[in-house]
């Protein structure tokens, strides 16, 4: 993937990288007919017992067949059904050998841990998952704006913009095409705020990021690319 597609849809790459991932590591495979069983799910091999069927489906927009095959990826990439951010980062450098995704890793690991106690359990994946995978647009815009607000004070400064970037330009590492100048995360901040922040005072709130996101159309045709991902 190259950067100068984040030029404009910066907001959409974060997440992108996200559903590439877990593509790659089997947790978003096809159903295949031998998914149709209705048991429940297995519950007997993993420490952390997730919630009940009824209820996950309840709290997403998966149908229990899609969350008992959401379950099965999930447990055979994490047995014990916890991530930690240890855990985490491994998977992600193993998928960006060329880069460093460690403090992208960390990013997006803050972001899916909700209740903030140092692990993902299977509830916070696929709650968040179904936001990006099947919510709205204003859900999937808002969970990134919370990728972005590091802090969680309601607001995106150019500080955490600037960490989340230069976090995605160090984990694409050589990879990108061209070749990123020093001041190339920089750069592309002080676009995304010349575009997002309407009030010139320094900070993106959250209307002001609907709003924008809302009238650029890369974005919103990068959004529908998590249509159909499962």
């Amino acid at each position: 993937m190259g950067i100068q597609g984040m030029e404009l849809c910066a907001v959409a790459v974060v997440l992108l990288l996200f559903v590439a991932v877990l593509k790659q590591f089997g947790i978003l495979e096809p159903m295949s007919m031998e998914d149709s069983s209705d048991s429940e799910l297995e519950l007997c091999t993993v420490r952390h017992q997730p919630e009940g069927l009824a209820q996950l489906q309840a709290q997403t927009k998966f149908s229990k067949k899609e969350l008992q095959s959401l379950y099965r990826g999930f447990k055979n990439e994490c047995p014990t059904g916890l991530v930690d951010e240890d855990t985490f980062k491994t998977i992600y450098s193993q998928f960006f050998p060329q880069g460093d995704a460690t403090t992208y890793a960390h990013f997006l690991f803050s972001a899916f841990d909700a209740d903030r106690n140092g692990a993902i359990c299977f509830e916070d994946f696929v709650v968040g998952l179904s936001t990006l995978l099947r919510g709205t647009v204003h859900e999937k815009l808002r969970w990134a704006f919370n990728l972005y607000d590091i802090n969680k004070d309601g607001l995106v400064t150019k500080e955490e913009m600037l960490a989340i970037v230069k976090s995605i330009y160090d984990m694409m590492g050589r990879r990108t095409c061209p070749v990123l100048r020093p001041d190339a995360p920089l750069e592309h901040v002080e676009r995304f705020f010349l575009k997002m922040d309407r009030n010139q005072d320094g900070v993106v709130t959250i209307d002001e990021f609907l709003e924008t996101c809302q009238k650029d159309e890369n974005i919103m045709s990068s959004m529908q690319l998590f249509e159909n991902v499962i």
